[in-house]
């Protein structure tokens, strides 16, 4: 029995426990990020490269049949983990059917568009696995905390994004949603860290203190997020991300599992050419 399959069998799949129930009222208050549901770091590293070798193998599938799309947003707090997940939870991907898309500051074509315009571009074909780093919930994000529109405007939103994605969904799209969760102390040492390391200095703003000091503000705008916008197809899961090995863990389990019940498989070659002789 693989690691995983013996531990989901003990204590339950990681899909079950981290997904938000639509309708739910999420406390990120009371969420523990630092949780890990019985798992230790060294069998859980094994269980990781399973499930990387497991993805790599379904995303084969997905790409050679062609019939399925597969959409991952990733979203959380600055310094959550949204770029070292997608370095080590994809990268069991290959880079030609797995187009990564990071959301900036929209551009002046894109604010003379609806705020879903240039997110629904950059959605994945069938066959392929497209992440978002940011995605169009920074239009119930950034965009409350920081009163770039008004209430009436934002407060609309979660019933238009959940229809859009129903509407993705029903035209052959999957979407996975994860909220990587760590609490102030750990986004206080990460970004610490940042100042600290040459290699990683690049990353750090003085805006990122001006965007901690909104933490608040930040969490109840995740709150309704996740309990509006986790829906029966397109559901939220939220993971505790302090510890980094559990998140990768856990993203790339459910992630694989998500992809399995699509039961992708290779399709069939031309008729005739089994048996062929090639000289």
């Amino acid at each position: 029995m693989r690691a995983r399959d013996e531990h989901a069998a003990k204590h339950g799949p990681l899909r079950e426990r981290l997904r938000v129930k639509p309708g739910s009222e999420v406390s990120l208050g009371h969420f523990d990020p630092s949780e890990t549901y019985g798992r230790e770091r060294e069998p859980a590293e094994l269980e990781l490269a399973e499930g990387l070798v497991r993805l790599g193998e379904l995303q084969d599938r997905l790409w050679a049949e062609a019939r399925h799309a597969v959409l991952v947003i990733l979203q959380g707090i600055d310094a959550a983990g949204k770029d070292g997940t997608i370095r080590h939870v994809m990268s069991a991907f290959n880079p030609m059917g797995c187009p990564v898309t990071s959301f900036k500051v929209p551009t002046d074509e894109e604010r003379g568009h609806d705020y879903l315009w240039r997110v629904h571009r950059r959605t994945p074909a069938k066959g392929e696995i497209g992440i978002f780093n940011r995605s169009h919930y920074e239009d119930v994000l950034v965009v409350r905390v920081h009163e770039l529109v008004p209430r009436e405007t934002w407060s609309r939103r979660y019933d238009q994004i959940n229809a859009w994605e129903r509407t993705l969904v029903e035209e052959g799209t999957t979407i996975v949603k994860f909220f990587l969760a760590i609490d102030q102390d750990e986004q206080r040492q990460r970004l610490r860290d940042r100042v600290e390391d040459p290699t990683k200095r690049w990353k750090f703003r003085r805006a990122d203190l001006d965007e901690r000091a909104l933490w608040d503000s930040y969490r109840r705008a995740f709150e309704d997020a996740l309990g509006r916008c986790s829906t029966d197809w397109a559901p939220w899961y939220l993971v505790p991300s302090n510890r980094k090995w559990f998140r990768n863990l856990a993203v790339a389990d459910i992630l694989a599992d998500v992809i399995d019940d699509l039961a992708p498989a290779y399709p069939p070659g031309e008729p005739g050419i089994e048996g062929l002789s090639i000289t």
